[in-house]
């Protein structure tokens, strides 16, 4: 019953997220959409409004992640789940209503959240991509953990800022793929 309700005050703080944005969200009104009384919400965070916009944002996060690994399970090689990691992440980041409404009316608020975010969500990406970099071909001297931490950074930072590169193409994603996330921890040209 407790992870049912914490589950139902999460889906309402990311209702009103989603409706008022994160600065005019308040724990009334997660209490009043998930049908749940104010001290019911500060049961399950006790540190409040802050803390559950944070529990929020974290819990979306792993939503995101969740369909992240459905949508790369096929991939055989490094290669293509890099090319499908990126494909995924970078559509989905687009497409993700809340998210973008946030970035476009209170950046200042999303962006420390993301920054904190991120930091939590690098381990998760690391041993994501850790099966696929074992048994890749990796250059001399670089360890398996290296390599992943490296990619794992690369991705996160081109899915927020692609740069010149249009990951809407999948031409230019197996692109940049092969010419600066593999070619950085590949063992390089022969010589």
């Amino acid at each position: 019953m407790a992870g049912s309700a914490r589950r139902r005050l999460l889906e309402a703080g990311y209702a009103c997220i989603s409706r008022y944005g994160i600065s005019k969200t308040t724990v009334e009104d997660v209490a009043r959409v998930a049908g749940m009384s104010r001290a019911t919400v500060y049961r399950y965070f006790p540190g409040g409004r802050e803390q559950l916009v944070r529990e929020v944002i974290s819990w979306e996060a792993g939503r995101f992640f969740a369909r992240l690994a459905e949508a790369v399970s096929g991939a055989g090689s490094l290669a293509e789940q890099l090319e499908e990691t990126v494909w995924f992440a970078r559509r989905a980041f687009l497409e993700h209503e809340v998210l973008q409404k946030v970035l476009e009316t209170e950046p200042e608020l999303i962006l420390p959240q993301l920054t904190v975010e991120s930091s939590r969500v690098l381990p998760f990406v690391r041993a994501f991509l850790a099966t696929h970099v074992t048994r890749a071909d990796l250059r001399a001297g670089l360890g398996v953990d290296e390599a992943a931490d490296f990619l794992a950074r690369l991705v996160l930072s081109y899915i927020a800022s692609p740069g010149s590169w249009d990951l809407s193409d999948r031409d230019q994603v197996r692109q940049l793929v092969a010419t600066e996330l593999l070619a950085a921890v590949g063992p390089g040209p022969a010589g």
